[in-house]
Formats: structure tokens, C-alpha cells, sequence
């Protein structure tokens, strides 16, 4: 069974979770995290982002950086900024958006359930996040952020969770986008069904998952150190949306270019989102065109999800992008920033192509997962994201 434990989260103080709360690491780059911080001290992306602090085009990964994002913990921890809960709990976590609201479990979970597949990655990892997040672990002796996983269809468990909340939340902000989150200690019914489940799926934030296992291994204590675990939202299958994950070119040969029209001619103008699957666009100079993907290499379940065929029927023999996870002319898109972010990094030179992908749906996902293969990395896009800032787990 999954090991769940109650902790004693560190929050922020009544009244500044507005403040604090911030966008994952993971969704903004430098530029950004550092106009977001702007003029507001007491983000928490001075923490998860600590670059910020230093000019633009410093070394995102010098010790000094490091050690920045752990004065900037300290700092909260000891100015009030942030508050410790006196008693270990587990916390309910709703988030609500256009009506819609999914709500989930918020809790420890074990390095060692991870370690042993357990907890099931979908997808492989990028050893230069891997080595950021870890460092940032280590530097911390914190999880400031936690992973979102998806629980397999519980019998109830849904039904228990939304009857969930009904006392006064202990965080309520509502963030850009006119995105709802609160937060509440949760009662024992939901966590004694949760417990019951023999495996967990990772949603979204695999490098920080693979980090929690290797920053527990180089601390080296004993299997029931806090350390040994790391927070996590676990919400249930059927509550989950998979938005599109977009991909864009740097550079781009006008050989290969030709290549990839002559063997992938347009099936239609001016159309900007793919349909339906099997299907993609691509924006270049200043046009969308309409594609239809190549068939799977070999017939798994793996090898026929859209962002496999893409990477093996396009990106890799057309373009020469054999290890998306380390070549640095590709770089991937959320699809909730939509097409016209595409359309922007390709117009102001930042990009010299994109692909608009259909999205991989929670079924892929799960049935990737129980047959023990992987995604492509940057395959799922989950919407609407956690905020950070909210609990942070201090070892």
C-alpha cells in the first residue's frame, strides 16, 4: 500500500498567501519569474527561483544562487513570513476555475514507494533539471514545492474529497486567471481510502520526484527520516485535464525544411490546432499549416501516442532531434499559453518553427504507465496548475 504521512506544514501567515503564492519553477523561465517578483518581496519565487536575485545572464546554477534560495527560506521562516503548524496534518487541497474544481490530498509520500515503481513516472527525465532541483533540495533541507499525482479510480474517494471543506479554509486566494485555491486540514475518511491504493501515477513534476529520491539517497538517513519524504497533491483520475504540450525549433535548415514538406505536405491552410489525433500544425513564417502524423514505428502503446509519432516520424529523421531531453535547439510550449505564444517566439525570431500538438488524454497515460513505458519527455500538460508557497515540507 502507499505510505501517506501527515506533516507539519510551514504556511504563510494569515493574510499574505497572496503574496506569497507563486507560479511552479517549472511553468515561467528567469525573465519571467523575475518581472513576476517584482516589487513583492515576500514571493515565493524568490525561493524556488533564487536567479532572480542577481542580473540577468548570471549563472543560474553557481553555489551563490543556491545558497540565495536558502537565505530567502530562512529569512520567511524566521521574520513570520511563514508559520509552522504546531501538529502534523493532512491537508485538503481544492482548486477551482470557470466553475470546475478539482480537489485533492495534500500529504508526504515516501522516496521509497517512488524507488520502488510504486509511484509510476510516464515519462523520462532531463539530467540538468534533475541536477537543478536536487541541488535546490539539498541547499534547502526543503521540499518547497510540491508534485501533483493521480490516484486510479477509489471507489468514493471523489465523492468523499468534494464533501470535504466545508469549515473556514486556511488559505483562500484566488490567483491570475481568476484561479481559486484553498486549502483546509482534512478529515480521516479520505486518507484512510487513499491509503488503500497499491499505486500512484506522477502527474506533473517528474524531476522533482526523481530529486526528492536522490537528495534522500545522498543524505543517506534512515528510511524514516523526513527527509526520505516529499509533498504531494494527489488528486483522483477521473477530476484530471491533459492540456496540450507544444513544441518549437530554435533553428532550422532550409534542407530539412524541404524534407519535412516534401514527405509532410500540408493537408490544409490557416489552421492553427489540430483537430483531432494523428493530426498536427506548424507554424512558419507567418503561416499554419495542417498535417497528418506517420503511422507508429511499432504497434505499443507508447510508440502510438501523438508525441511519440512526432518524435520519431518527424523530429528525429527530419530534423536530426534524436534526445529531446538534451538537444538545445528544441524547446516545448504549455499548451494553455494556446497557439498564439507559438505564433510570438516564431515571429520575433525565438523560435524558427512550432508544432501544436492534440493533446494526450488520462487514459494514454495510465495505460503507458501500468504497462511500464514512457512518454516522450514534455508529453502532458496538466491545467490548472498548483501554487507554490502554500505548504512547504522542512527536513
Amino acid at each position: 500500500m502507499i505510505r501517506l504521512r501527515p506533516f507539519n506544514a510551514w504556511r504563510p501567515a494569515p493574510g499574505l498567501a497572496a503574496e506569497v503564492g507563486c507560479v511552479p519553477y517549472d511553468v515561467v523561465d528567469s525573465e519571467e519569474a523575475r518581472n513576476l517578483a517584482a516589487g513583492n518581496d515576500r514571493s515565493f519565487l524568490h525561493v524556488v527561483r533564487p536567479e532572480i536575485a542577481f542580473e540577468a545572464g548570471a549563472d543560474p546554477y553557481s553555489d551563490a544562487v543556491f545558497a540565495q534560495g536558502r537565505a530567502v527560506l530562512d529569512r520567511f521562516c524566521q521574520d513570520g513570513t511563514l508559520v509552522q503548524d504546531a501538529e502534523p496534518a493532512f491537508y485538503i487541497y481544492r482548486i477551482t476555475v470557470g466553475g470546475r474544481s478539482q480537489t485533492g490530498i495534500f500529504a508526504l509520500l515516501s522516496t521509497a514507494d517512488y524507488d520502488a515503481g510504486r509511484i509510476i513516472r510516464h515519462e523520462l527525465t532531463r539530467p540538468d533539471k534533475e541536477d537543478d532541483r536536487t541541488r535546490h533540495i539539498l541547499a534547502q533541507e526543503a521540499h518547497s514545492e510540491p508534485v501533483m499525482l493521480i490516484a486510479p479510480r477509489i471507489a468514493g474517494l471523489t465523492e468523499s474529497l468534494s464533501a470535504e471543506g466545508t469549515r473556514e479554509p486556511l488559505i483562500d486566494i484566488t490567483t491570475e486567471g481568476g484561479i481559486r485555491h484553498r486549502i483546509w486540514t482534512s478529515s480521516t475518511l479520505p486518507i484512510r481510502m487513499l491509503s488503500q491504493a497499491e499505486i500512484l501515477y506522477v502527474a506533473d513534476g517528474h524531476h522533482r520526484c526523481k530529486a526528492a529520491s536522490r537528495a534522500a539517497a545522498a543524505i543517506g538517513a534512515d528510511a524514516d527520516h523526513a527527509s526520505r519524504f516529499f509533498p504531494a497533491v494527489v488528486f483522483p483520475q477521473e477530476q484530471l485535464c491533459i492540456l496540450p504540450y507544444n513544441r518549437i525549433l530554435t533553428t532550422l535548415d532550409a534542407a530539412d525544411w524541404k524534407r519535412f514538406t516534401d514527405h509532410f505536405p500540408a493537408l490544409e491552410t490557416g489552421v492553427a490546432i489540430p483537430g483531432q489525433r494523428g493530426r498536427f500544425c506548424a507554424y512558419h513564417e507567418g503561416q499554419w499549416t495542417l498535417h497528418e502524423l506517420p503511422a507508429p514505428l511499432i504497434h505499443r502503446a507508447d510508440a502510438s501516442l501523438d508525441v511519440s509519432r512526432m518524435q520519431t516520424g518527424i523530429l528525429d529523421p527530419i530534423f536530426g532531434i534524436r534526445d529531446p531531453r538534451t538537444d538545445s535547439r528544441i524547446g516545448f510550449v504549455g499548451g494553455i499559453r494556446g497557439t498564439v505564444e507559438l505564433e510570438r517566439l516564431v515571429d520575433s525570431g525565438a523560435a524558427a518553427v512550432a508544432f501544436s500538438l492534440h493533446p494526450t488524454s488520462i487514459q494514454d497515460l495510465v495505460t503507458v504507465s501500468d504497462n511500464g513505458l514512457l512518454m516522450p519527455p514534455k508529453s502532458t500538460w496538466f491545467e490548472p496548475k498548483l501554487r507554490s508557497g502554500l505548504l512547504i515540507h522542512r527536513f
